[in-house]
């Protein structure tokens, strides 16, 4: 997904854009990389196109849905996916397990922690569902770890971005 094309659709369906390609970015879909979207949403409230705290609003509530959307998959059928996974990759057992564990002893930090990392804060999601980690703790930790990867990102966006566009030009 190009940048002209995301800012096409930030331009044509404004905060429902950026909520649902925030949304399929958490759902970890490829080609919605939160490197370029986040800013961009941040340099779009910059512009007066939404207020800051309406941006972040917005891409919190997208990140908490996808993150929502994965734990469910993890916590209805991430067993059957998992022994499947397995099953087709079976070196990768040590590694599941490890993180299992991590989670297992970690609990909610180590999931407000995940969610801090690139790529793993996507797909900690499904362990999290599969072991039946309390959903409210669970949307507490998500919530507070989102809301610091948006808030950077995001945040980016709106100090630096014409900046890093007119070094760019």
């Amino acid at each position: 997904m190009s940048v002209e094309m995301i800012t096409g659709y930030f331009e044509n369906y404004g905060a429902i854009a950026i909520f649902v390609i925030v949304l399929l970015e958490y759902l970890n879909l490829p080609g919605f990389p939160a490197g370029i979207i986040m800013p961009m949403a941040g340099i779009w409230a910059a512009n007066g196109k939404l207020s800051f705290f309406f941006t972040m609003l917005i891409t919190v509530m997208a990140g908490l849905t996808g993150s929502w959307a994965l734990y469910f998959f993890g916590r209805f059928g991430g067993d059957v996916f998992l022994k499947a996974y397995v099953k087709k990759f079976p070196k990768q057992q040590k590694a599941i397990d490890r993180n299992f564990e991590m989670i297992r002893q970690k609990g909610c930090v180590g999931i407000f922690i995940s969610k801090l990392i690139p790529m793993v804060r996507t797909l900690i999601s499904i362990p999290a569902g599969v072991l039946h980690i309390d959903f409210v703790k669970y949307t507490v930790s998500s919530t507070l770890g989102i809301f610091i990867w948006n808030f950077f990102f995001v945040g980016a966006g709106y100090l630096l971005g014409d900046k890093v566009f007119d070094l760019l030009s």
